[in-house]
């Protein structure tokens, strides 16, 4: 049912026509606003409205939220926060907008049994929650709202004694089919699925990591950071994350070692980090710490140290120039600010943007922001006071917004308005999917195709038997349906023009266990360097590649125009062996124009490092011959730690 405050706050939408870059501080020891009143603060650009989806008592706490195949949103309550509990009350509830007003109408109680949650998101008939120290599934096979069985831990082993924030979070799925979230740098994790014993567990203390939801494997991706709290791919398949403390927004490599406030005990030699590719910070002064408050000064450059969720926004709804833009939740300046993404080097460059929403509410707390079925954004705010949240929380607080155009008359509809469930799409509209300028649907329909490629579902009454580390490419069985989906995916890459549609058509075959070594092979070759990099990633899925390809990354590191395919290939030789990395990263060391590049050197040096150890001399003839004073400097380093 709806509550009478959404409906107060349909009717104040008018007022949100302000431009959400004024400077407006937030008034000090502010009461709490009911959410209509939170609502007529609200400032956006003038052309774009915002409803209320839900407020309290129909939400609390909504610490993250995920977007299911029929528009429903499954929220995640945190209840236990900020402190853990074994036996906790925190709920996952699920959210609908049946009459399509922009205000929910429907509510079901998922599950209340959960402690500390974290993240969630749906898929594979169910859904995926964080919640320290395990990774659950919870199972709904029929789509009933009502769990076929008590979680499942796919993993335990998460820390949660050493912070209440700096803790495990999140779940998006990366273009290439694995669950990819984050962990905070203060918290020490040693992983594994249950019954693992101590010494074969993996020992993680922060970073971004992934999980495959089909071979129940899990990786470390890159390790670093505060506390990473929300990742997001862009249409090339790039990762960047939000980061609370240190600068607020990091392109993510897999394989790369990042900026941290608290160094590590588990990499030595290191040496030096990749850093941010901000161009900008997000507060004035000397100090992070002394950005709280909410200044005129700081909401001036964008409102504070600490961010919360990300997006990059992929949609038709809102107008052009958003499109390939980054937003994320700012807590102490109370907003959603933007992100503008341009190519550098072998990376990217973020400078600031317009905000995109001011709350003016000194209660306003954003968490978590998504791209709606429509192209409309859906934003959490956990509404409490004192900084990420508070360690006294008012447990009785909580909204969702939905941010999207105002109607014009006559206009045309968006897609994927009113009744639809990608998850009963055919395979064939869900291949052609692939090419739509939608991307909430292209991921949901990849996910599918990948679900209904899977050889079998997550067990119920069990865990998964499989290990934490390792993987390849899928070798099941393929059926006469995944045949005729792989050779509808390889007509479509085969006619594709463009690199993201490529991409598409590429992930899609990856997913589904149709992406052959001989396709990636040619792809090797295409024009694109996009796809270049990719057929390079999804190459090395099982860390064990055949004398041909190992040829062709060495031609490609020797050859190869793009700095964006030598970044891949560093990436890559950390899956390799290191007999196989020398030649690669030989030549790699040999190109002069990387010199400079943010990357580069370091990349090339995380895949060198343990190979130092093995083949001093072979390190030495390599450092020596190298266009790079850093690695001759690391190398000369490492060895020298050696000796000791």
């Amino acid at each position: 049912m709806k509550s009478l405050n959404c409906f107060v706050l349909l009717a104040l939408t008018f007022l949100c026509h302000d431009n959400a870059s004024a400077a407006d501080a937030l008034a000090p020891n502010q009461p709490s606003l009911s959410p209509a009143q939170s609502l007529a603060r609200m400032k956006i650009p003038a052309d774009m409205e915002v409803t209320c989806f839900a407020a309290e008592p129909d939400v609390k706490q909504p610490v993250s939220f995920t977007i299911d195949d029929r528009g429903r949103l499954w929220v995640a309550e945190a209840y236990s926060y900020p402190k853990w509990a074994a036996t906790g009350n925190d709920r996952i509830i699920i959210l609908e907008d049946t009459d399509g007003d922009g205000v929910s109408d429907k509510r079901t109680v998922f599950y209340d049994k959960l402690n500390y949650v974290t993240g969630i998101e749906y898929g594979f008939g169910g859904v995926f929650v964080t919640s320290p120290p395990s990774l659950y599934f919870i199972p709904d096979r029929n789509d009933d709202g009502v769990p076929d069985s008590e979680p499942i831990v796919l993993l335990d082993g998460f820390g949660y004694k050493q912070s209440a924030h700096n803790i495990v979070n999140g779940a998006t799925y990366g273009p290439d089919g694995w669950l990819y979230a984050g962990h905070g740098g203060t918290s020490f994790s040693v992983l594994g699925k249950p019954g693992t014993p101590e010494e074969e567990r993996i020992q993680y203390d922060g970073g971004v990591w992934r999980y495959h939801p089909i071979r129940h494997v899990f990786e470390p991706v890159c390790e670093g950071f505060t506390n990473p709290w929300g990742i997001d791919f862009d249409q090339h398949g790039q990762a960047f994350i939000s980061n609370c403390v240190l600068p607020h927004i990091y392109h993510i490599i897999p394989g790369g070692h990042y900026d941290r406030r608290r160094e590590s005990t588990l990499y030595k030699h290191i040496y030096q980090r990749i850093t941010t590719i901000a161009d900008h910070l997000h507060y004035v002064g000397g100090s992070w710490d002394k950005s709280r408050g909410g200044t005129e000064a700081q909401m001036a450059v964008g409102g504070g140290h600490a961010h919360a969720g990300i997006m990059i926004y992929q949609g038709d709804l809102l107008p052009a120039e958003y499109r390939g833009k980054v937003f994320m939740m700012n807590l102490h300046g109370a907003r959603m600010n933007m992100d503008v993404l341009t190519a550098k080097g072998s990376g990217f460059n973020a400078s600031h943007g317009a905000d995109l929403v001011a709350a003016n509410d000194a209660w306003f707390r954003g968490v978590t922001v998504q791209q709606g079925p429509d192209g409309s954004i859906y934003f959490s705010d956990w509404h409490d006071t004192g900084e990420c949240h508070s360690m006294k929380p008012d447990r009785d607080n909580g909204r969702l917004y939905k941010l999207t155009m105002k109607k014009k008359e006559g206009a045309a509809g968006t897609a994927l308005t009113g009744s639809f469930n990608v998850s009963l799409m055919s395979d064939e509209k869900l291949i052609a999917a692939q090419t739509s300028s939608n991307e909430w649907l292209v991921r949901r329909a990849r996910r599918v195709l990948q679900e209904r490629a899977a050889k079998e579902p997550i067990a119920l009454n069990s865990p998964p038997s499989q290990g934490v580390a390792g993987g390849g490419l899928d070798q099941r069985p393929r059926s006469s349906q995944a045949l005729d989906m792989h050779a509808k995916l390889l007509a479509q890459l085969a006619t594709q023009t463009t690199a993201p549609q490529q991409l598409r058509s590429l992930w899609a075959l990856h997913v589904t266990g149709g992406l052959s070594e001989a396709v990636l092979l040619e792809q090797l070759k295409s024009k694109e360097e996009y796809v270049r990099s990719w057929a390079i990633q999804l190459a090395t899925e099982p860390k064990q590649i055949s004398r041909e390809m190992l040829a062709a990354f060495e031609k490609l590191a020797k050859e190869d125009e793009s700095p964006v395919v030598r970044r891949y290939l560093a990436s890559a030789c950390q899956r390799l062996p290191i007999a196989d990395r020398w030649n690669i990263l030989s030549a790699l060391a040999s190109r002069a124009e990387d010199v400079s590049d943010a990357n580069l050197p370091l990349m090339i040096w995380y895949a060198l490092e343990p190979c130092v150890e093995q083949d001093r001399i072979s390190a030495l003839k390599l450092a020596a011959a190298s266009k790079m004073p850093l690695l001759r400097q690391f190398v000369a380093r490492r060895i020298a730690a050696a000796g000791k």
